[in-house]
């Protein structure tokens, strides 16, 4: 029987940015470390991880929210999509995302509930330390 995740992750970049950066192709593979296919409008077909996950983007509020059709590769043919929602919300510097994932497949919910921190709160954490690290150096131009 399918079976629903609820998650939440801090990150420290403004909901903006981190909505902007899951719907851009080439952050999101930045992000990630492997290729990704995704669009910002509904219908925009998603696909992830050499096509570990594929799905379609169903509903965009700006800013605010994406729902996705969502489908693991090592699922069987009987098992139904499910749908990713996540929500973005300021929290104190940063945002917390959350996330609802519903109709997932039994035999993989443990898989894909541990999957988020690994293919996608960790390396996201990591490459906003990055980039912030790499900010650092950069000198500001100065005003005459």
């Amino acid at each position: 029987m399918p079976r629903t995740i609820h998650l939440a992750a801090s990150l420290p970049a403004s909901p903006d940015e981190l909505f902007d950066m899951y719907l851009d192709p080439a952050l999101h593979a930045a992000i990630t470390g492997a290729p990704v296919s995704i669009g910002a409008h509904a219908g925009a077909r998603f696909q992830a991880f050499d096509n570990g996950l594929q799905g379609t983007i169903l509903q965009v509020v700006p800013k605010r929210l994406i729902v996705q059709s969502w489908r693991s590769a090592g699922w069987k043919a009987s098992d139904i999509d499910s749908t990713l929602i996540l929500t973005f919300w300021p929290e104190g510097r940063g945002t917390r995302i959350e996330l609802v994932h519903v109709n997932v497949a039994d035999h993989d919910f443990a898989g894909v509930s541990q999957g988020w921190e690994i293919y996608y709160w960790a390396p996201w954490r990591e490459y906003l330390k990055r980039r912030r690290e790499q900010g650092k150096g950069k000198s500001k131009p100065r005003r005459s």
